[in-house]
């Protein structure tokens, strides 16, 4: 997508933003693609959209739950933003709120617009979250930019399958069921 076609859906979803939510309850929208965000993965768009939160009399949050007060109130109007964000970007994977807590905390609110990777539907797949460094997105980046893997996560498991067919990982495994006998014993 060239500089204009994006400056244009950025628009067109800030509009939708001001017509659904009244009195500035969404101040800032943001249609993120790969290279504008490090959790945007490569071919994939995320809207972003700041909630803005009240500042209590001890200068935190007024409200200990943020997002769960702004779902409840704008309910309707998010799940119209919701469709809006759809129609206007159909390439969009994820439709995000946040809220700044102050001290570098973030709550945050996610809603998938589409169905998840058909991979990612396996029953037999463990939800696992982790903290990636700069040179550890861009390796899972290339496995994902070259056709290795169609997202991170199968990004992150092509490297777990490779590891393990690796010979010494099967020496790894029959020490660690060594050691676990041998704790067993004390």
């Amino acid at each position: 997508m060239d500089e204009s076609a994006k400056e244009d859906v950025q628009r067109r979803m800030e509009e939708a933003a001001r017509e659904r939510f009244p009195d500035d309850a969404v101040p800032e929208v943001a249609v993120l693609h790969y290279g504008d965000d490090p959790g945007v993965e490569p071919g994939e768009v995320i809207v972003r959209s700041r909630v803005p939160v009240t500042a209590g009399p001890d200068g935190g949050p007024a409200d200990e739950n943020p997002m769960d007060t702004f779902h409840q109130t704008h309910r309707a109007a998010i799940e119209q933003f919701r469709e809006d964000v759809k129609r206007e970007v159909p390439e969009a994977r994820l439709l995000e709120f946040t809220a700044d807590l102050g001290s570098e905390r973030k709550a945050r609110m996610r809603t998938l617009l589409g169905p998840p990777p058909a991979d990612d539907r396996r029953s037999d797949l463990t939800p696992v979250m982790a903290r990636l460094g700069p040179a550890d997105l861009q390796t899972l980046d290339t496995l994902i930019t070259t056709g290795i893997a169609a997202n991170r996560a199968d990004a992150v498991r092509w490297a777990l399958a490779r590891i393990r067919e690796r010979p010494a990982y099967g020496e790894l495994r029959e020490r660690a069921r060594q050691i676990e006998e041998l704790k067993t014993r004390f």
